[in-house]
């Protein structure tokens, strides 16, 4: 049983070793150009003496990836917890608060959705859906910031399941 096992096992090897190689298929072809002034191609060599040979280049390449790109990947978590939670940041074009609050946002790389309440149709009514006051409003799932506070947003955003 073991020594079909082990020939199973290197079949697939070698399988895998073939289809690794790069591999670049390279085709010769010709073009003429007939007594009605219609222009053919072909892969052999027309009877004519204008037929020319055409140089293609390969069309589909496949570069494998580099070993640290592979470490990398084998090496990241399985099965991280992803974020629950969007993050919506409800601001305006002039406001310096929201600007800062974005800058953070992107720093540490969190995603979110911003609707601008002035110039956003979505924005103007979920505005005024929630009563807002001041810019800027920023939600974490159903919880809601008002103003911007990096020492208030970062516990809402690990609760939430973003890795800061």
């Amino acid at each position: 049983m073991l020594n079909g096992m082990y020939k199973v096992i290197l079949n697939s090897l070698l399988i895998f070793m073939v289809l690794s190689l790069p591999q670049q298929i390279y085709a010769t072809v010709y073009k003429w150009t007939d007594s009605s002034g219609r222009i053919h191609f072909s892969d052999s060599p027309h009877a004519s003496e204008k037929t020319q040979q055409i140089q293609i280049s390969p069309l589909n390449t496949y570069q494998s990836p580099s070993q640290e790109k592979i470490k990398e990947t084998l090496s990241r978590p399985t099965g991280a917890a992803l974020p629950k939670s969007k993050v919506i940041v409800y601001s305006a074009v002039w406001c310096g608060v929201c600007k800062t609050a974005k800058r953070w946002l992107r720093k540490k790389k969190i995603a979110f959705r911003e609707y601008d309440i002035e110039k956003s149709e979505r924005g103007r009514r979920d505005y005024k859906k929630m009563k807002g006051t001041g810019v800027p409003i920023i939600k974490i799932g159903k919880k809601r910031f008002n103003g911007f506070s990096s020492s208030r947003l970062t516990p809402a955003l690990r609760k939430a399941g973003y890795n800061l």
